[in-house]
Parts: structure tokens; C-alpha cells; sequence
């Protein structure tokens, strides 16, 4: 069981654009099943936690019913922002305490950090991803959201290639006192 940071990122190092735009990233070509690719993580998921943002792309990008079968927690202080019929909660306090339940939750399986820098900050400040995993597109935007607004201290674990992205595995590096 580990918590996962598993997201993409412009080769300048943003997960959007400066309008919340993901067409950089859903316009590349990428195999699901290949090397780093979503499937074979989603399998290993059992929670999901991700910030408001990220669960609004979500409603305007992907409506309906919701898409993950995993416990889902947002981080916000509006209550209110989850669809009716969306089994997702809600979470407004330090990443610390929600970080147990999730693992609970997970069942032995990985914790997903899903979308935002944001969020991902908050839990690598605490300590608590183990592991992050980014999928390089072949593209600069200039401006947007960081993929990690903070200073950490990483290792690279493995590398690969899936179509039109570098993948890379970074766990916690021994400098910043982790694995």
C-alpha cells in the first residue's frame, strides 16, 4: 500500500494551463494498457482524494454518473460542490487526519492523489506521498498550475515510455529523510 501522486505534466512542469485547460494532455496519444498507463494503476487504486478543481474539470469534462468505482474525497470548504448521486465526500481540515482514513478506506491498495499540485503539496509537506508518478507530454505552457508548487527532494525509480510521453517514478528521496 503506498500513497500515489500519479499525474501529467507539461515539460515546464504544469498540470494546466493558465484557463484550467487539460487539451495539452488529452490531445496526445497514449496507451492505457502501455507502460505507466492508467489501467494497470487504476487496478491498484482502492481511494481517491483530489482537490475542488480538479473534481470541477471532472463535472464539466466528464458528466454523468460518477466515473470511479474507489472511495472518493474532495478537499474544499464548500460542502455543497458534490453532485447528487456522486458517492464522493467531502474533507476541510489537514491532510494529516484525513490521510488514515484513506488508507482505511484503500484496503491495502494504493491511495490515489489525483489532479492539482495543490493537493499533492499539501500531502508531500506532510510526508505522506510515498511515491509520484508523472507522464511527461511533449509540450511547454508557460503558465498554469505547478505540478508540485513546493520544494521536495525526490529519487528516480524506473522510466518509460508511452506514445507521445516520458514517463517517470519518483519515490522520496533519502535526502529528504524517506526510502
Amino acid at each position: 500500500m503506498a500513497t500515489v501522486y500519479y499525474t501529467a505534466s507539461s515539460l515546464d512542469g504544469f498540470v494546466v494551463d493558465d484557463e484550467d485547460s487539460l487539451d495539452w494532455l488529452t490531445s496526445r496519444a497514449v496507451d492505457p494498457k502501455g507502460a505507466f498507463g492508467y489501467e494497470a494503476f487504476a487496478d491498484g487504486v482502492g481511494a481517491i482524494v483530489m482537490g475542488a478543481s480538479t473534481y470541477a474539470w471532472l463535472l464539466v469534462n466528464q458528466p454523468g454518473d460518477w466515473m470511479y468505482d474507489q472511495p472518493s474525497w474532495v478537499l474544499t470548504h464548500r460542502p455543497g460542490i458534490v453532485v447528487d448521486g456522486h458517492p464522493v465526500t467531502t474533507f476541510a481540515g489537514d491532510v494529516v487526519d484525513l490521510h488514515p482514513v484513506l488508507v482505511a478506506a484503500a484496503a491495502d491498495r494504493d491511495v490515489w492523489v489525483l489532479g492539482g499540485g495543490d493537493v499533492a503539496a499539501q500531502f508531500a509537506a506532510a510526508g505522506l506521498i510515498d511515491e509520484m508518478i508523472v507522464s511527461y507530454a511533449p509540450c511547454s505552457l508557460g503558465t498554469g498550475a505547478r505540478v508540485l508548487p513546493l520544494r521536495s527532494e525526490w529519487s528516480l525509480r524506473e522510466v518509460g515510455r508511452n506514445a507521445d510521453f516520458v514517463c517517470a517514478r519518483w519515490g522520496v528521496s533519502e535526502r529528504a529523510g524517506g526510502g
